[in-house]
């Protein structure tokens, strides 16, 4: 396969599912359709479909180790909080255990949610929210924010701002607001928090005009760039299913939103992210996987 980095800046997808059942008939020609559109690196969210599966985006990282036509797979481990009522001694236990796996850079994704009536109640989504937090301090690991608030109600952004100025803010540790929706002064406290903005497909919605506006205060340096994948396909593929290669359509929407080129963007989100959970003095980083995705973007790892 001939490499995309002499025509392509590299891009960083910072979140998809890659081991969502969606991707089980063509999982490998999705990874390579990845790469063949310049993105080096994929972080791979580990919350399977509950506890019982969040080890399977691990799995998918090692499978896929070493296959230089592959982009890099970084891993997170967590229980969403849709699943919080599964989170029991066992659940918690094995998230611990999958914490301190080298390939494993971040708890997440977890946070609060209570779009849907059927969720479990706020007070469990907050104990088991709380719990991962102490995990993710025990490993020095950051940590992936999920905040979905119902329609027409704010009260999730809230609820979930306290606990991270509150109980996270003190470690230091930070994290990423994955898939952002909210408003500006949620994206300024989170900031605030240390916690890196993560825009997704819905950023490229016709109605997502107020989306877009807060999108224009983020500082670049604060930045990232995700698919959500196979979820939110941005436009021109909005309801198809969504994949790694799509995420080139965000960076493109964020570099018409702040007046630069594309290649800004891409440089720049991509950067952001090695900045981030590339600080191997205080996470638990693998320093394969580093040195990987630092051989297959030259240029970058010059620049550190």
């Amino acid at each position: 396969m001939q490499t995309t980095l002499e025509t392509q800046f590299a891009l960083v997808d910072s979140h998809a599912h890659l081991d969502s059942a969606r991707y089980d008939a063509d999982r490998e020609a999705v990874l390579l359709r990845a790469r063949e559109a310049g993105v080096e690196t994929i972080l791979a969210v580990g919350i399977g479909d509950g506890p019982a599966t969040m080890h399977a985006a691990l799995e998918l990282s090692r499978q896929y180790a070493g296959d230089a036509r592959m982009p890099c797979l970084m891993v997170s481990a967590g229980i969403h909080p849709q699943e919080a009522a599964m989170a029991d001694i066992a659940a918690l236990d094995k998230l611990n255990a999958l914490a301190a796996e080298p390939e494993v850079v971040a708890i997440g994704e977890i946070g609060l949610d209570d779009y849907h009536a059927e969720n479990p109640a706020l007070e469990v989504q907050q104990r088991v929210f709380a719990q991962q937090m102490e995990i993710a301090v025990q490993h020095k690991l950051p940590i992936l924010i999920h905040c979905r608030p119902a329609g027409g109600s704010r009260s999730a952004w809230e609820e979930t701002l306290i606990m991270l100025e509150t109980q996270w803010k003190p470690t230091g540790l930070g994290g990423v607001l994955h898939c952002f929706t909210g408003a500006w002064e949620e994206a300024r406290r989170a900031m605030e928090a240390g916690f890196m903005i993560s825009f997704a497909g819905n950023l490229t919605f016709p109605k997502a005009q107020a989306l877009r506006e807060v999108a224009k205060q983020i500082p670049l340096d604060r930045l990232l760039v995700e698919t959500d994948a196979p979820f939110l396909a941005p436009v021109p593929h909005r309801g198809q299913r969504n994949e790694s290669a799509l995420v080139r359509h965000v960076a493109e929407t964020l570099a018409e939103i702040h007046g630069i080129d594309f290649a800004t963007v891409a440089r720049t989100t991509t950067e952001n992210f090695y900045r981030f959970f590339g600080a191997l003095g205080n996470r638990n980083v693998s320093r394969n996987l580093k040195a990987d995705a630092d051989a297959r973007i030259p240029n970058l790892a010059n620049r550190k």
